[in-house]
């Protein structure tokens, strides 16, 4: 199949040295004022684009014209001047860097990115369709150009911005949890004036289903023929508990154990633990 030819070469050219050279080039002429929308690849930093395009923008964002709003690194002198200083809004996947000035970190569970990343790279015909086979690398930090989940986390969390108050975390299960809340922080954070009215349209308009539709109509991504290959995924919170493997979840505790700890994320013998106390709770009557 073309897609997987063209997946894996993309892949292995992403990892080679070509790739060093390339990204200096991408990040020629970025301003003081420019904000970047960070996170590790398959943390819903897709969708979040899309929203706070429309919100602060006030148009339409399908995957044909985000670039020209909120674009990609590579992409980034197409964007849009959407702050009052002439800065940008910049969506980037790579670890922190000194010419990042101010950021939003968006962090999800590092067991449902992996489960994300598995289905889509599967799908692209850059993965092994073994999951056992998969998370070696992937854990390693080998796997893709952007490194170990725990080293990119880190990497941003420790940066001079978080010291200086020019780094907002956020975390991708409270975005599903209370999308508004957590829009309305990261437009305070830009210093935007974009009101509640923008963000609650920004949310509608960007829905699961508006985002799988817009995801058929695009011209530009490649249309999945099964439902886990999708770009546009459910965004699944804890999806991890029933879909890895006792052996597979102390690979991630072995991993990045303590990172997931400092962010909040519960381990597996805790979420055990809570469902069985929850099962031992007696009955209210």
């Amino acid at each position: 199949m073309a897609i997987t030819r063209i997946g894996r070469f993309r892949a292995n050219l992403a990892k080679s040295p070509v790739r060093l050279p390339v990204i200096w080039l991408r990040h020629r002429g970025l301003h003081a004022s420019d904000v970047f929308l960070a996170s590790y690849p398959r943390s819903g930093n897709t969708w979040l684009r899309f929203v706070l395009g429309e919100a602060l923008a006030g148009k339409s964002i399908d995957f044909d014209n985000v670039d020209d709003v909120i674009p990609e690194l590579k992409w980034h002198r197409r964007g849009a001047q959407l702050f009052a200083n002439g800065g940008r809004l910049i969506k980037t996947h790579e670890p922190w860097r000194e010419e990042y000035r101010k950021a939003i970190y968006i962090v999800r569970d590092a067991r449902d990115v992996a489960l994300s990343t598995f289905a889509r790279a599967e799908q692209l015909g850059i993965a092994n369709p073994n999951m056992d086979e998969f998370l070696a690398p992937f854990l390693k930090g080998t796997f893709h150009n952007y490194g170990a989940w725990g080293r990119h986390v880190r990497s941003w969390l420790n940066s001079p911005l978080t010291q200086a108050g020019k780094l907002l975390v956020v975390k991708f299960e409270d975005l599903r949890r209370d999308p508004e809340e957590s829009l309305t922080r990261m437009v305070q954070f830009v210093s935007c004036s974009a009101g509640a009215e923008n963000i609650q349209a920004a949310l509608v308009n960007n829905s699961v289903d508006q985002m799988r539709a817009k995801e058929v109509e695009s011209r530009k991504l490649y249309q999945s023929t099964t439902e886990a290959g999708r770009f546009v995924r459910k965004g699944a919170v804890q999806g991890w508990r029933s879909a890895l493997t006792p052996a597979q979840l102390q690979l991630f505790e072995q991993s990045v154990g303590a990172d997931l700890a400092q962010l909040g994320y519960p381990s597996a013998s805790e979420v055990d633990a809570d469902a069985t106390q929850e099962r031992l709770q007696p009955v209210g009557r």
